[in-house]
């Protein structure tokens, strides 16, 4: 048996670890001396407080642990081991999102306001005969998802894309949750599809788009919408009327350099 202090040196943890341990009942010692009432620990324990020290170190709060030890069954801990793998992937991912509105925040808070303005122009936008996809998805990050989607289903069906892509936007506000999101690729007039997920229709013409373009990163896009307000301010015979688009000419597929993407923004207008 081995005092605490002995334990501490062989096992690599501080004396203060293994006390906070008895106390949440994750290792308690082997036993407690009568007479001197010191903690005594065995090596046979070690295997289980390496145990413990995996599950904290990928992640795992005292509570999960805790449970976790209680249940020894392999398929139990694969489940646990998965799902928090999922959960730092999100939050790895969360961190990635953060750290790209800082470098937006960096650029749009040390440059002159006469930096921010994009070229608006107007132009009609005709009907198309399109494939549609559209779902509430999480969020506008999980939009890749649905591409793939589109594009695999396509790829099934043999379907073959003959002109415009773009993404329409149907909520009426900006949401961070639950966006509702429609994919639409320009198909062959006539093409019928049998599918409850997919469908084929003629979009309506647009008289009227105000219609900007956005060089460089999808992080760019943001300003755009700022250029649009000022545009709107200016020209106050004119207002938003239905869902924006999205067209990406140049993005992931089709362009390595994320400088040289080229997203086209379209907001369609009335006259008032």
């Amino acid at each position: 048996m081995f005092k605490i202090g002995e334990f501490s040196k062989l096992s690599q943890v501080s004396i203060r670890m293994l006390r906070y341990y008895d106390e949440m009942g994750l290792l308690k010692p082997d036993r407690i001396d009568t007479f001197t009432g010191y903690r005594l620990y065995s090596a046979a324990q070690l295997p289980e407080l390496n145990k413990i020290l995996y599950l904290r170190d990928s992640g795992f709060s005292v509570a999960e642990i805790a449970v976790l030890l209680k249940n020894q069954e392999q398929d139990f801990l694969a489940e646990q081991l998965e799902r928090k793998r999922d959960e730092i992937k999100s939050t790895i991912e969360a961190e990635k999102q953060k750290l790209i509105k800082l470098e937006v925040a960096k650029l749009e808070l040390t440059k002159k306001r006469t930096e921010r303005h994009y070229q608006v122009t107007m132009k009609a936008v005709p009907s198309y005969h399109v494939l549609s996809l559209r779902k509430v998805i999480p969020n506008y990050f999980s939009e890749e998802e649905l591409w793939r989607e589109l594009a695999t289903f396509m790829e099934n069906q043999k379907i073959k894309n003959f002109g415009q892509s773009f993404s329409i936007y149907h909520d009426q506000e900006f949401k961070e949750k639950n966006v509702d999101v429609e994919l639409c690729v320009q198909v062959k007039a006539g093409l019928q599809v049998d599918s409850k997920v997919f469908s084929i229709y003629e979009t309506e013409a647009v008289p009227i788009m105000a219609c900007t373009m956005v060089y460089g990163a999808f992080s760019n896009i943001a300003n755009v919408y700022l250029s649009l307000a000022e545009w709107l301010q200016e020209h106050p015979y004119y207002q938003m009327d239905g869902p924006d688009r999205q067209i990406v000419h140049r993005g992931p597929w089709n362009e390595q350099e994320e400088r040289n993407y080229l997203t086209e923004i379209q907001i369609p207008l009335i006259k008032r």
